[in-house]
């Protein structure tokens, strides 16, 4: 009976307790919860700013000439990675964005170039192209675009299914894949510019119609007023000491000018070349920056209660560094106007969302080469490889084996596209073919190595180059042999009556690959960091910054440093 009489006092006792505690506990969940305890600390707004053709040594090059608030501001109050490189070939513009904000490969993600072969049909795919949407904003076919060709997510879409899509994302950039492929599937918008109408555009991939913060922007009709402006030097040019004379024959000049020299009458060239002219003048990085601020104001960006996304690449240092090279007055010029403007940009910033509100990380997609003119006078092998030429003759000397014509349809990104429709057709052994084309391939004097894309991890070549063609390589958009040539040797520049003139990219070597990475704003620490990371790494990092999964396609690692604790 007195165990009975315990056992009773005990249950009863728990029985009690339990009640009280689940008092207690509904009490506590019916309390009101300060909603700063339930946020997830993010900042207001990330910025992405993508400076296309950026070597990683101009931020020091013209370091001495920068005014504090622009570059310097970058480095003196965020985390540079000093030795971020580019873990793929071929490195061009379409690959960069997307590697940057997927932290993925084209073996991956699947966008092999700016343009590449379609293995399965043998056509040409340009790697934002989307026939089936149409242009918003124009009546030109510039609109026909949209993120469709992109296999995996971007971080930028990472952010949108965090929050359930309540962060805005926007994509800004004078080229339509700069801007498409950054701000990725489930943008709200991405917009570039068109040159028959001088209007930024997007697609119906997006939206019907422009909202009316765009019209309006379109309204003021800046590209006109910019090029009215003429292009001459910020600064007196004999202060251009980083800079070969400004008269260069390395320098390709604009159509209708005697020389490639400084000032540039754009006020009257635009009226015969189009407004597509300020692409190639250190306006274009003003507009687009103009055209960020009006999205940023028009879409209230960073002023509601998620993290918002502005995926911005300036365009015009490519297009300027194509035609003019990395030594000309006008490079050293567009860098000095850049700077400038990013300071503006990010007083811009402070005030609109706050100083350490925001964060804002700032690299390249790709670097270039010196002039190899300009190497040859200074005595540093280099040359132009006549890529037309060694297809025609490489098809000639297919010919005489299997007697028939253009097996290769290209060696478009530096590697060799077959025409499988014929090949299939005669049932031509492919591993002989290939074989046949390296075997030619290795006679041309300039050509380092010629790889079988399926034989690389047996192929006696460095293994960075390895890794970069493993990653480069995407089977259904690549073609079967990747061509690497000489350093300082490659295709599709200029020419003028000293030689090529400007300057190009694509490959693995460092003026390629070695690309800037800064980090400033929330969230990050201020210092640098000299060892390697990797191109891949810039999304993973966002992704920690943000506390959001990493693309799906993602292989890069976040960059701990960067990231305060």
């Amino acid at each position: 009976m007195k165990t009975k009489h315990l056992l009773f006092v005990a249950f009863a006792f728990i029985a009690v307790n339990v009640s009280a505690q689940t008092k207690k506990k509904k009490s506590v969940i019916a309390a009101p919860v300060p909603v700063a305890l339930t946020q997830i600390p993010r900042p207001k707004l990330v910025v992405g700013i993508v400076v296309d053709q950026m070597r990683w040594d101009y931020l020091y090059r013209f370091y001495d000439r920068y005014q504090s608030n622009g570059f310097k501001r970058l480095l003196n109050e965020g985390f540079s990675c000093e030795n971020t490189q580019v873990n793929y070939i071929p490195t061009f513009t379409g690959p960069g964005h997307t590697c940057i904000y997927t932290g993925s490969v084209p073996s991956i993600h699947g966008i092999a170039g700016n343009d590449y072969i379609v293995q399965a049909t043998g056509k040409s795919m340009y790697c934002a192209e989307d026939n089936s949407v149409q242009t918003v904003g124009s009546d030109s076919k510039a609109g026909q675009m949209s993120p469709r060709n992109l296999l995996v997510t971007t971080v930028t879409d990472e952010l949108r299914l965090a929050t359930n899509f309540r962060s805005k994302v926007i994509g800004i950039a004078l080229k339509d894949r700069g801007g498409i492929l950054p701000a990725g599937h489930t943008a709200n918008a991405a917009y570039w510019f068109d040159d028959k109408s001088g209007n930024w555009i997007t697609s119906t991939y997006y939206m019907k119609d422009l909202p009316q913060w765009a019209k309006d922007f379109n309204d003021q009709k800046l590209p006109e007023t910019y090029l009215k402006l003429d292009w001459t030097t910020l600064y007196p040019v004999e202060t251009y000491l980083q800079s070969t004379p400004d008269d260069s024959k390395y320098e390709g000049k604009f159509k209708g000018t005697d020389a490639p020299t400084l000032p540039v009458k754009t006020s009257a060239l635009y009226k015969k070349s189009g407004l597509g002219l300020i692409r190639s003048t250190p306006y274009g990085n003003t507009l687009t920056i103009d055209m960020a601020v009006a999205a940023i104001n028009g879409e209230q960006l960073g002023q509601g209660g998620q993290t918002d996304f502005l995926a911005m690449s300036l365009s015009s240092p490519d297009y300027v560094g194509h035609q003019f090279g990395i030594n000309a007055v006008e490079i050293e010029d567009t860098y000095l106007r850049l700077d400038r403007d990013i300071a503006n940009f990010l007083t811009f910033l402070d005030a609109k969302v706050g100083k350490g509100n925001y964060t804002v990380f700032l690299t390249a997609d790709h670097g270039a080469a010196h002039n190899t003119a300009f190497l040859n006078d200074h005595d540093i092998p280099a040359g132009v490889w006549d890529e037309a030429a060694v297809l025609k003759d490489m098809n000639k000397t297919l010919m005489d084996k299997y007697k028939t014509d253009s097996l290769v349809l290209s060696l478009t990104n530096y590697q060799v596209n077959f025409n499988y429709r014929i090949v299939n057709y005669l049932h031509i052994d492919q591993d002989e073919l290939k074989k046949e084309c390296i075997k030619y391939l290795q006679k041309q004097p300039e050509v380092q190595y010629a790889v079988d894309m399926t034989k690389i991890a047996s192929s006696s070549i460095p293994e960075p180059l390895r890794e970069r063609i493993i990653n480069g390589y995407n089977a259904k958009n690549s073609g079967a042999i990747q061509i690497i040539l000489d350093p300082a040797w490659f295709t599709g520049h200029g020419s003028g009556d000293g030689g090529p003139t400007g300057t190009t990219h694509g490959t693995w070597n460092p003026y390629d690959n070695h690309i800037p990475l800064v980090f400033m704003g929330w969230g990050i620490q201020h210092g640098s960091a000299v060892r390697e990371v990797q191109m891949t790494d810039i999304a993973p990092t966002i992704a920690a910054l943000l506390h959001i999964q990493a693309p799906n396609g993602c292989i890069g690692v976040p960059i701990p440093e960067v990231l305060k604790k």
